[in-house]
């Protein structure tokens, strides 16, 4: 076995012991966040049967996706400035930090079909986070419904870098909640089924507090 069928095999091991502890069902995917590492090793991720990849730049996803000519999901997981998204909005199939309006603006102009977005949720409120705080991701939710090219399919967020596993938690827990309540509205272009949240430190805690998607790196491929 290479060392990254190892890596991955612990890792499925610790999402089923958290849904069982914290005895939740949903279906966990692995992104696997391959922003830092080569094409070779993408490669070596794919074969060990990981289909979901996740860049934060658009230079890296177009240069391994013109390698890579597989059935792969392709995670656009960083900070998209407007100018770069008819670079890659055509080339993915997940963006996960939809968080203003000019950016949701730039989409609709240059989508060629529907795109599967994730509204980014600073929940922390740390400043040094993208994201939207938590009492405007309903309004701004609500205001895309003219948006023919959007489709809300969950909340995504990243926790603060600290050992307290108390914040942490609550951290996923509130974004749990949000997204329940995004549900509840039922908007059709809003599911909403999704929640991003977790990686390499604390997709433990993410997955026992209802991730479906974790974006692990370092403890995968790094």
């Amino acid at each position: 076995m290479t060392k990254i069928s190892n890596n991955l095999e612990e890792i499925n091991k610790k999402i089923e012991n958290a849904k069982q502890k914290a005895n939740v069902t949903q279906d966990v995917k692995i992104i696997a966040v391959t922003k830092q590492v080569s094409t070779e090793r993408t490669i070596e991720a794919l074969e060990t049967g990981l289909v979901h990849l996740g860049e934060n730049r658009p230079e890296g996803l177009l240069s391994k996706k013109e390698v890579i000519q597989t059935k792969a999901k392709w995670h656009y997981i960083g900070s998209l400035q407007t100018r770069k998204v008819k670079q890659v909005i055509n080339e993915l199939d997940y963006l996960h930090s939809l968080d203003r309006m000019s950016l949701a603006e730039e989409i609709e102009k240059r989508a060629e079909q529907t795109v599967n977005c994730f509204v980014q949720a600073n929940v922390s409120g740390e400043e040094s986070k993208h994201g939207l705080s938590k009492e405007q991701v309903i309004p701004f939710i609500q205001s895309l419904h003219e948006f023919k090219k959007i489709r809300i399919v969950g909340l995504m967020t990243m926790a603060p870098n600290t050992e307290d596993e108390a914040t942490i938690r609550k951290v996923f827990r509130d974004l749990k909640q949000l997204q329940q309540e995004v549900v509840a509205l039922e908007l059709p272009y809003a599911p909403c089924n999704e929640l991003s949240m977790g990686m390499s430190n604390d997709y433990v805690i993410a997955v026992e507090e209802g991730a479906t998607f974790v974006r692990i790196g370092t403890a995968l491929v790094g």
